[in-house]
């Protein structure tokens, strides 16, 4: 089975198109496939998606985190969303061939490359914390500003030691939350006709200590640039959550106090498990079950196929070993292995 790791760093630039163009090509260069980039100027935030083998998508990661740190200076900084680094969040995410414990030695192996090689500290999160559920929201509460006030020169603050500490820590880069998690619905909802402090009762409705989606996050923003107001909500194992429901939920109490739904923003890559969940609803679909879905049944009738015809070229290669030419033998051991652990 082909084993593919997900990264969705997040970094603190959104209004620098250059940079994060910089940031695509120096993760693609590494051999990662960007599947998206996004930024947004209200956030001053960009986040990318990349996708490949776990040793592809580690270096591509400690590549882009060296750039965000050169590149970012966090004392100029200004933005709606909460941060503490260059490279604010860096999850990775098991999707194909790879289970959590893998997400987490990634995790791990990169945290602690960005803290010796990169030189920022990194607090572990999620699945990758000791123990695992350690939140974004406790690590960022009181942004840069607060953190830097710990280590004004060579000290880190002494109530949230973090897992890989750094001398000197970073004075412009700040630090980097690294993370293990399941697959996540991070998506925005423009609103009008509410002010904020109504929009941000709906939020404390919506959340999870309020009976809603187990893992739902929601913080309500100020889209100056667009003059309205933005709920933004990370939907946390998506897979085992409806998200669909999550929006019905917030747009009924929107609508009851008066407001509209302008448009939903999906960050990143827009799960099945939305698109799916929001057409069976709508549709009163009598079977909902997403295996009947066409995409999925095509791209597992094709990775079939493939994984057959990688088995006959690899039996085939097995059998003239003694003759084939060198280049080819390494060639398909690199083909045997990204596909498995198949050994020649």
């Amino acid at each position: 089975m082909v084993p593919v790791l997900e990264a969705v760093p997040n970094f603190s630039v959104g209004r620098d198109p250059a940079l994060v163009e910089r940031l695509v090509r120096v993760a693609s260069d590494r051999g990662a496939d960007v599947l998206d980039a996004s930024a947004d100027p209200d956030h001053n935030r960009a986040v990318l998606t990349f996708v490949g083998p776990p040793d592809v998508v580690e270096e591509a990661s400690v590549a882009v985190a060296s750039v965000a740190v050169q590149s970012v200076d966090l004392t100029r900084h200004r933005g709606a969303h909460p941060r503490i680094g260059a490279l604010d969040v860096l999850p990775f995410v098991p999707l194909h061939g790879l289970g959590p414990a893998d997400a987490v030695a990634s995790a791990r192996r990169v945290g602690a490359r960005l803290a010796r090689e990169v030189g920022v500290p990194v607090y572990y999160y999620g699945d990758a914390a000791t123990p695992p559920g350690r939140r974004l929201s406790d690590l960022r509460a009181g942004g840069f500003e607060t953190l830097a006030r710990g280590f004004p020169k060579d000290r880190i603050p002494d109530e949230l030691p973090p897992d890989w500490p750094h001398p000197g820590a970073h004075p412009t880069a700040g630090a980097t939350c690294v993370g293990a998690r399941p697959l996540l619905l991070a998506w925005n909802v423009e609103v009008d006709g509410l002010p904020e402090e109504a929009l941000k009762e709906v939020a404390t409705e919506l959340r999870e200590n309020n009976g809603s989606a187990p893992g739902l996050r929601v913080l309500v923003f100020r889209l100056e640039s667009k003059g309205r107001m933005q709920v933004s909500m990370n939907l946390e194992d998506v897979r085992n959550n409806k998200p669909f429901q999550v929006f019905q939920s917030l747009e009924a109490r929107i609508l009851r106090l008066g407001g509209r739904v302008v448009g939903t923003e999906v960050i990143g890559l827009v799960p099945d498990e939305l698109v799916f969940g929001a057409a069976a609803d709508r549709l009163s679909l009598l079977d909902r079950d997403p295996t009947r879905v066409l995409s999925s049944r095509l791209g597992a009738h094709v990775a079939a196929r493939v994984d057959r015809e990688v088995e006959i070229l690899l039996e085939a290669v097995r059998a003239s070993r003694q003759s084939a030419p060198p280049a080819i033998l390494e060639a398909a051991g690199r083909l045997g292995r990204n596909l498995g652990g198949h050994v020649l």
